[in-house]
């Protein structure tokens, strides 16, 4: 047991300090296997490897497909015009709003939430001058958008957060409804709430819109197509995973051959598109893989057996276990895929026997796998939270308390919710 929380500890301090968790994790898991009496060779070779490989295998071709129509999205500017014509119909006095919605179309449809802070930030920006809001709002604002609730909440939802889960308890994206649009309205409402009440005080205590020092990325150029072609690929992927029941590949792939036909005067651009969305999706990948290595190796420890008994055995309904285990894992890691990654790993067929056995609807447990991913995992070492306060040129002493509520405290509330009313019955 000690060891695997000194594991856990090294993991997530590293993280913190801007380590590559590539390689962090293996050292974590090699203090586990020490600390826990396993041979640290074969544990690297057999064990941490077995776990990397095994995810990578059963993934990767979401995380490169998803990759690329996010990147072809981006490229052909459909995902621009999408932002566009979202905050074009709700306009600067609701500039909040518009910024918070764009991000959650996009997210929704299946672009990567990197792309998503890249489109969705020159018309925030925009839109953020107009009506005069300080920039340290903004961060917290397309978090609330892309990380939230259209990640881990909305039933149907293409994002890993909500796919990882179906496997583990033979369930679909559309897994437990009430319980995901029960979640989703608590961190759109709470999110948006606590956002328009901080625009009233910073604008009381005299904090405006001031201009960021990289004026390349405030207008972008470039002509974007139609709102309405840009939003056809969005909808082919949910309907054809949803709707349709196709896999998740084949939705994918729809999409992807949809932009390029829609944009096929664009093609010589694809190759690049396509060459980058494939690079970005083996760091993505590799990065998830790293985290389920180390979990894996926590698995096989002595002190496994003694951890799950602690998370099985808290008191209440199990459910409860599963979203504290899931949620110290994302924290841990500072991702919300691999944290899951990690607890389902290890405790997804025991919370599948425990579903079976006291009537609990698996939909269920996959709905609060989903939801308790996406709490601690925005932490400030958190990949996506790094880049949102890069391309928005703030720091994390401006912006991240913001950030922390939207996507971290709000969504963890929204799991205590969707947890009651499982209780209930109403899943």
């Amino acid at each position: 047991m000690l060891g695997i929380i000194l594991g856990l500890i090294v993991l997530m301090v590293l993280a913190y300090l801007g380590w590559s968790i590539i390689w962090v994790a293996p050292i974590a898991a090699g203090v586990v296997a020490l600390t826990g009496g396993l041979d640290l060779l074969d544990a690297y070779k057999d064990t941490y490897m077995g776990g990397f490989v095994a995810f990578a295998q059963a993934w990767f071709p979401v995380f490169l497909l998803g990759a690329i129509f996010g990147k072809l999205m981006e490229d052909t500017g459909m995902a621009r015009s999408v932002a566009v014509a979202i905050t074009k119909v709700l306009g600067t006095k609701r500039a909040i709003l518009g910024v918070v919605l764009s991000a959650a179309v996009l997210t929704y449809g299946g672009v990567s939430l990197f792309v998503v802070v890249f489109a969705v930030y020159p018309l925030a920006l925009s839109l953020f001058r107009e009506a005069n809001i300080s920039r340290r709002l903004l961060p917290a604002t397309v978090a609330l958008g892309a990380f939230t609730f259209t990640m881990t909440a909305i039933p149907g939802t293409p994002q890993i957060q909500n796919l990882i889960p179906m496997n583990y308890f033979n369930t679909t994206a559309m897994a437990a409804p009430i319980m995901g649009i029960a979640g989703a309205i608590v961190m759109l409402g709470g999110g948006y709430w606590y956002l328009s009440w901080r625009e009233k005080t910073t604008k009381q205590k005299g904090e405006f819109f001031t201009e960021p020092k990289d004026e390349n990325v405030m207008n972008p150029d470039g002509h974007i197509p139609s709102f309405i072609l840009s939003i056809l690929p969005l909808v082919i992927v949910l309907v054809t995973l949803n709707l349709f029941k196709w896999d998740v590949i084949g939705a994918l792939l729809a999409g992807i051959v949809l932009i390029m036909l829609l944009n096929i005067n664009k093609m010589k651009s694809f190759i690049k598109a396509i060459n980058g969305g494939a690079i970005g999706s083996v760091t993505a990948i590799i990065n998830t893989s790293a985290a389920v290595g180390f979990g894996t190796v926590v698995k096989v420890v002595p002190g496994f057996e003694r951890l799950t008994e602690m998370l099985l055995g808290i008191k209440g309904n199990p459910l409860i276990s599963e979203a504290v285990a899931v949620n110290i894992l994302a924290g841990a890691t500072g991702s919300a895929s691999g944290g899951m990654g990690i607890a389902l790993e290890a405790l997804g067929s025991k919370y599948y026997e425990i579903a079976l056995d006291t009537g609990i609807s698996p939909e269920a447990f996959h709905r609060v796998a989903s939801l308790a991913s996406g709490g601690l995992d925005t932490l400030p070492h958190n990949g996506a939270v790094l880049t949102l306060l890069t391309i928005t040129g703030m720091s994390h002493k401006e912006s991240y308390k913001d950030i922390f509520v939207v996507a971290v405290l709000i969504p963890i509330i929204s799991v205590i919710v969707a947890i009651l009313l499982a209780i209930v019955g109403l899943v």
